[in-house]
């Protein structure tokens, strides 16, 4: 019998569980344990960290047997959706991300989306009777396709969508729309703003972007899915996770896993909509659920700061059945894992789904309210509580702070959200690179850009502080600065970052 590389998980089974992180990573695991436990888990299948492994020391290669197992497991899944991948008129789609047994936040490799192209994108809008959300998704898909598996850069995507959004700034009448800096921008016009005409230039020019690079969008559903699975294996050994680990001192782990998951929709309108929680304050250990959200929108848009969410106590307001059940949710993740969890949820259409779990990096403050928070409460005893609070976060509790009756003097330029605390002084950089040359030259430095990304882990790692124009609690820049002790302000609003002069207004 060959060796087993797939595992799947569904509401009605699950191969994997919580003890078995070393080979189907953190994410995967996590995907099959909620699934058990009765938690509402898109099902999905896992393929091995062995399977990276193997990848990695055979020149990009994999054993014969893999694609039997995934063509398996693939078929169960568009059972149980009732759906296939590449099907023009009820297409499955899923999305395939990353997860290693210790979670690198954002240092890997995520595609959302997978199996549109230009029939099924028609099929997904008159079977929902919704044709922007469809082309929305569309236009997502190909920019991150592109973006993470042909490694075309980014900015050359987000340019075009500028472009298409000054155009409306401009028939809105919006006075010197030419000129608006990109946050104003985004507040005029924000992606909501966009119709289904708008969308489908849109996909339009992100094609002709493929083809200036000397590549083709592929409209093989299943050609899309074995691409990806080898972007997110190869990303393993990608510049900025190999410096994560080094940072971190993450050492012997088989690789990454992949999760094919099916995908559930935040951009559906109004009714929908994604976040990110934790079960307590992860920056000061309060016990009380702690998280962002936006409506209509996808999961890349809270983590990657493009819009600032709003806190997830306004969900009360917005959505209180579904803050109802997110707090049911806190009550089972904490009493089944012990620990803190940091979970990913999507809101499609007024139901709710969990899309991963991991335990919530904190700041050494909380680390030690939480440890002895979660003795009192029975959850943990006294020893488990000492090997909660690593040495490392003990070193953090001596981090520099402002001293009280100064800052009460003080008169601030600027205020962003208390992402991360402490207090951290140096020269201004605007870019990871530069921070890096200037801290081997033992200057201290402040890291300041619209927002960050993985790639700025370098930067970040070298900075006395961090500052960003957008994003919030849960941001890239929040999660990574916390779990390395960094002071970070996010989401400061009335900030103008200008790269080209190298300056920042406010």
């Amino acid at each position: 019998m060959s060796k087993q590389y797939v595992y799947f998980f569904s509401k009605e089974n699950a191969d994997g569980s919580a003890q078995m992180k070393d080979i189907l990573g953190g994410k995967g695991a996590n995907l099959a344990e909620m699934s058990r436990i009765g938690l509402p888990v898109p099902p999905g299948f896992t393929i091995s960290a062995e399977m990276c492994d193997y990848y990695s020391r055979h020149n990009n290669q994999y054993p014969p047997e893999l694609e039997g197992q995934v063509k398996e497991a693939l078929e169960r899944l568009e059972k149980i959706r009732e759906r296939k991948l590449g099907d023009a008129r009820k297409p499955l789609l899923v999305s395939v991300r990353s997860g290693a047994a210790i979670s690198m936040p954002g240092m890997m490799d995520t595609v959302l989306n997978l199996g549109l192209n230009d029939e099924t994108v028609l099929g997904l809008a008159e079977e929902t009777s919704n044709p922007r959300f469809a082309w929305d998704a569309y236009r997502r898909f190909i920019q991150m396709f592109g973006d993470v598996v042909l490694e075309i850069p980014h900015e050359k995507f987000e340019h075009t969508l500028e472009e298409i959004k000054r155009e409306i700034a401009k028939n809105k009448g919006i006075e010197n729309a030419e000129n608006l800096k990109q946050e104003q921008l985004n507040k005029v016009v924000p992606d909501t703003a966009l119709d289904v005409e708008h969308l489908q230039e849109l996909v339009k020019k992100y094609k002709k972007i493929y083809e200036d690079f000397g590549k083709k969008f592929p409209q093989d559903a299943y050609e899309q899915l074995w691409m990806a699975i080898n972007a997110v294996f190869g990303s393993w050994n990608n510049e900025r996770a190999i410096k994560y680990r080094e940072i971190n001192e993450i050492k012997g782990l088989l690789g990454t896993a992949v999760n094919v998951q099916s995908m559930v929709f935040g951009n559906m309108g109004d009714d929908s909509g994604t976040g990110v929680g934790f079960t307590r304050n992860p920056s000061t250990g309060e016990n009380k659920l702690y998280g962002e959200y936006l409506l209509n929108a996808q999961g890349e848009d809270v983590v990657a700061g493009i819009r600032t969410p709003k806190p997830v106590d306004k969900l009360k307001d917005e959505m209180p059945k579904i803050h109802e059940e997110l707090l049911k949710v806190k009550q089972i993740l904490e009493n089944h894992y012990k620990d803190v969890q940091d979970f990913e949820f999507t809101i499609e259409r007024g139901k709710l789904w969990m899309l991963q779990t991991r335990t919530g990096k904190r700041t050494a403050q909380a680390a030690v309210k939480i440890a002895v928070d979660m003795v009192k409460e029975g959850l943990i005893d006294k020893k488990t509580a000492v090997l909660r609070v690593q040495p490392k976060q003990l070193e953090q509790l001596l981090h520099p702070t402002f001293d009280p009756e100064e800052e009460s003097k003080a008169n601030p330029i600027a205020t962003g959200l208390p992402a991360s605390p402490g207090a951290g002084t140096g020269k201004v950089v605007f870019d990871a690179d530069t921070a890096e040359e200037w801290a081997k030259n033992n200057e201290k430095v402040i890291l300041v850009r619209i927002e960050t990304s993985p790639e700025d882990i370098g930067g970040m790692a070298v900075s006395r502080g961090i500052l960003t124009a957008r994003g919030g609690m849960t941001s890239h820049a929040a999660v990574v600065a916390r779990g390395m002790g960094i002071p970070c302000g996010a989401g400061a609003g009335e900030i103008f970052v200008d790269y080209a002069k190298k300056q920042f207004k406010v």
